[in-house]
């Protein structure tokens, strides 16, 4: 079975790419601006589309991203994503990530893994995240063929479904990420239904990828389709003018509606995953929203 990686999956999409905070330590204010502000929960980033730089300065750019105004941020786990240049980081220990991170005055509840991970090493990966201070594991991805039928979908949800029961024992929320690919259909059947369908809503919660607006998916709609089944969401703004990603605010994106409908869907976490240059405009755009 051919193995695609999150470029692959990001690389194929439309766009190109695909725990609150102790009061005291971070205002949520910081971001949200005036309390009547639809921005309730520390905004975060995905390391991603910054892992570059990243993976160089691993203290400096974290400190460079919560210098914007950043919060909490979303992780790559080392070893999963060692082929896409995570490997460096794999030298630190949980507790030596946590202590990185925090110093930089962010938090990190999540991070994303591979179908590998969760299959040879759930009990290191488990151990690594609690020990990380996350309470989130998100799977980017199945890895699933392009000629992947329902059935190896709804196969690939329910073995998800057990390695979600085991991290819920341990005390961690496990969740799937979409990218465009669910938004396709299998015989006139969407896979994104499909796997609403085939999750256990108590083990696997759902981190909605907004940059499916560019191919006609809304994630509010969602958050009201389905309410209590996801736990996060990636930020991402689209123009249909110059059919590219562009800056949070500056595409189609109703970012009013979306903050209005985040409690309905349950989600608890937002990270924005953007193009690098994107951070410090979409930054100031969340601020006075």
């Amino acid at each position: 079975m051919k193995k695609l990686s999150r470029r692959d999956f990001l690389g194929r999409s439309a766009f190109g790419i695909g725990s609150a905070l102790i009061a005291s330590q971070v205002p949520v204010d910081l971001i949200a601006g005036p309390a009547s502000a639809p921005v309730k929960m520390p905004v975060g980033f995905q390391v991603w589309t910054i892992k570059d730089s990243l993976i160089k300065d691993f203290p400096g750019t974290l400190k460079r991203m919560a210098a914007l105004g950043y919060q909490s941020m979303e992780m790559c786990s080392p070893p999963g994503y060692e082929s896409s240049g995570f490997g460096p980081l794999m030298k630190l220990t949980a507790k030596e990530m946590k202590q990185i991170i925090n110093d930089a005055g962010l938090i990190c509840p999540s991070s994303h893994y591979g179908m590998d991970e969760f299959r040879n090493h759930l009990d290191e990966r488990i151990a690594f995240a609690l020990e990380s201070g996350q309470t989130q594991m998100i799977l980017s991805s199945f890895g699933l063929p392009q000629n992947a039928t329902l059935d190896d979908w709804r196969k690939a949800a329910d073995e998800l479904n057990k390695y979600g029961e085991k991290a819920r024992k341990a005390g961690i929320q496990m969740g799937f990420h979409n990218h465009h690919g669910e938004f396709a259909k299998i015989d006139g059947t969407l896979i994104y239904d499909v796997l609403m369908k085939q999750f256990d809503p108590e083990y696997i919660k759902m981190q909605f990828q907004v940059a499916v607006i560019s191919i006609g998916y809304k994630a509010s709609d969602y958050f009201k389709k389905f309410p209590g089944r996801f736990i996060s969401a990636h930020l991402a703004d689209w123009s249909d003018t110059k059919k590219t990603s562009v800056p949070i605010g500056q595409g189609i994106v109703d970012w009013k509606e979306f903050f209005a409908s985040l409690e309905a869907g349950g989600v608890k976490n937002i990270f924005a995953e953007i193009n690098e240059e994107f951070f410090k405009e979409s930054a100031v755009f969340l601020k006075k929203l």
